[in-house]
């Protein structure tokens, strides 16, 4: 039974003392239903000697072990009231002296003179051994015992006369060492259940405290934001926390566990990667900032980073691996966004300087110190600088988003007027490429609902990438015309496809109405062509072309062309045939879609 409480009870008792009294409550119940059967025993007994046992029967007798009975019977009931509940002590001294005082009563009633050595012996015996604490209470009791012996003895004389001295003192001196004997077991049956008692409350306490700082470590475990492992070295997770199993993409740790038997198949995307990590920390112990590309549960990539640690037994023999996992998906994705702006900037920028570069070398070879600027040729230097701040100012929208889309800024805008700002900027290009240059889209054509700047890349982009990657003497012509959406055109893979739903990038980006007209525009040069197998990967992340067509740059400017014109709700493409040239195409919506 568990009995700790605090330090003190209510009733000013200290711990061990509560646990004493009730111990003492809980095996007075047993003892007084013994003693109370023996007395019965007694009493039959009685009862039969004296209807059927020849020599004088004295009725004392009969009624003494009928005392007996009774006060027995009373502690009984007692035991089960309040008054038993908080003083089980004098309840002890009753059912004590209930079988001793009662029958030396008895004897002193019946004027005899015996001495109950057997009574007396029995009832310290059973006390001692059933309620073996508080010995100063034996002690109590068999002093009562003892004194009510002398006292009867010096009033009525019955022991002193029947006895000689020495048989009294041989009497005493027996019951002497008895109830030594039996106290002494009280007292350190008593010691040992104190020392006992203390060394449980230490250790519960510790319990206590140990579920206390589990209970903290398990809150840390089940809610940290890293996911936390441990894994054999043959490649199976022991124990997982509830942020790896999202991390993972499971529904619990339990899955995790279940799941993952094989962690460099299952887990990394390269399996080589485990056999790394297990290097990194069968080198140094340790392994930190270990970063790999890993399946989800529904087969989707994420980047993570792992820290961990070997965890060895005394012999240094390895046991298991520990560590934590972080998700570091959206810092490589901004790292990768952070990358995509400095490119996107160095390369949105490079033609409009290139261009005013070229303009002032040529001011720098004509002689004399005054140099005569033309009006038209400050006007454009001033619209260069201002295209450049715009594509900053667009730069920077882009690479404050993160990668969720182009915010486009859209109104109505002539696209021939577009086409001839791009070609502008970039004439001193055109003129040492020694191209021609021809805008054949018509004055009249409907106005497209997009945003000027973004536009001006696309342009700017196409027809740049085109002079670089051909030899001087290109020819290049920008048309465009009106179409109905949902018209068959020839996409760079030479298949079909229809144009009708078209890919959405940007949630704010307009969404022509089905059936709506758009614009379908051309870049198209008459020159070196592009190879088919190229034409399917020309518009990704830092594809460039073959070296025949003398590429310098990083392949993101044809990426860029994808995006905006994804983001404008519309499509963009390439037909090609090597020797043949290249006609790069692309469509709009019209301003008159959204009215």
């Amino acid at each position: 039974m568990n009995y700790l409480g605090n330090a003190k009870s209510v009733q000013g008792l200290t711990v061990y003392e509560v646990w004493r009294d009730r111990f003492l409550r809980d095996r007075l119940r047993p003892a007084v239903g013994i003693a109370i059967f023996f007395a019965l025993t007694i009493t039959v007994y009685f009862l039969g000697e004296r209807f059927f046992a020849d020599q004088e029967f004295k009725s004392v007798y009969l009624y003494t072990s009928a005392a007996v009975e009774l006060g027995l019977l009373t502690c009984f009931v007692l035991q089960k009231t309040s008054f038993g509940q908080r003083y089980p002590g004098l309840l002890f001294l009753g059912f004590s002296w209930s079988l001793t005082v009662v029958v030396q009563l008895g004897l002193a009633v019946a004027q005899a003179g015996e001495l109950p050595i057997f009574t007396w012996s029995l009832a310290f015996l059973i006390q001692a051994t059933l309620m073996p604490v508080r010995w100063r209470l034996h002690l109590i009791s068999q002093l009562g015992v003892l004194c009510c012996h002398v006292g009867i003895n010096l009033v009525l004389n019955l022991s002193f006369a029947k006895y000689t001295p020495f048989k009294l003192t041989g009497f005493y001196l027996y019951l002497f060492w008895f109830c030594l004997i039996c106290d002494l077991s009280v007292y350190w049956y008593e010691c040992l259940q104190r020392k006992e008692f203390s060394t449980r409350r230490e250790l519960e306490s510790a319990y206590q405290q140990l579920e206390v700082a589990e209970a903290k470590y398990r809150s840390i475990f089940e809610n940290a934001g890293e996911g936390i492992f441990q894994s054999t070295p043959d490649g199976r997770y022991i124990t997982a926390n509830p942020a790896l199993a999202r991390i993972y993409g499971c529904d619990s740790p339990e899955e995790v566990t279940a799941k993952f038997t094989d962690i460099d198949r299952q887990l990394y995307v390269d399996p080589a990667r485990r056999n790394e990590f297990l290097r990194s920390i069968e080198k140094s112990g340790t392994v930190s900032d270990f970063e790999s590309k890993i399946y989800r549960s529904d087969g989707s990539i994420v980047w993570i980073s792992e820290k961990a640690r070997a965890v060895r037994d005394s012999s240094g023999s390895l046991l298991y691996y520990e560590g934590l996992i972080e998700d570091i998906t959206q810092r490589k994705q901004a790292q990768e966004s952070l990358r995509l702006f400095i490119h996107a900037l160095s390369h949105d920028l490079r033609n409009p300087v290139a261009g005013m570069l070229m303009v002032l070398k040529n001011w720098q070879t004509k002689t004399g110190d005054a140099i005569t600027i033309p009006r038209s040729i400050l006007e454009r230097m001033i619209q260069g600088s201002e295209q450049q701040l715009r594509l900053i100012n667009s730069l920077l929208e882009v690479h404050a988003g993160e990668l969720r889309g182009l915010v486009l800024h859209c109104e109505s805008v002539d696209l021939r007027a577009v086409v001839e700002a791009a070609a502008t900027d970039l004439e001193p290009l055109i003129n040492e490429g020694k191209a021609t240059f021809k805008n054949l889209v018509p004055d009249d054509l409907p106005a497209v609902k997009a945003d000027k700047t973004q536009l001006w890349r696309v342009f700017s982009n196409l027809i740049a990438n085109a002079l670089k990657h051909n030899l001087p003497g290109l020819n290049l012509t920008v048309s465009a015309e009106v179409i109905k959406a949902g018209k068959l055109i020839i996409n760079q893979s030479t298949a079909k496809q229809d144009i009708d739903k078209l890919p959405i990038t940007n949630p704010q980006s307009p969404i022509p109405n089905s059936g709506s007209r758009m614009i379908y525009c051309t870049v198209e040069d008459d020159g070196a062509g592009i190879l088919p197998e190229q034409c399917e990967h020309l518009f990704d992340l830092y594809v460039r072309g073959d070296r025949s067509r003398h590429s310098v740059g990083l392949g993101l400017g044809l990426y860029l062309c994808r995006q905006i014109i994804g983001a404008h709700g519309g499509q963009i493409g390439v037909i090609s045939t090597p020797g043949a040239g290249a006609s790069f195409w692309f469509t709009l919506p019209l301003a008159e879609n959204f009215r």
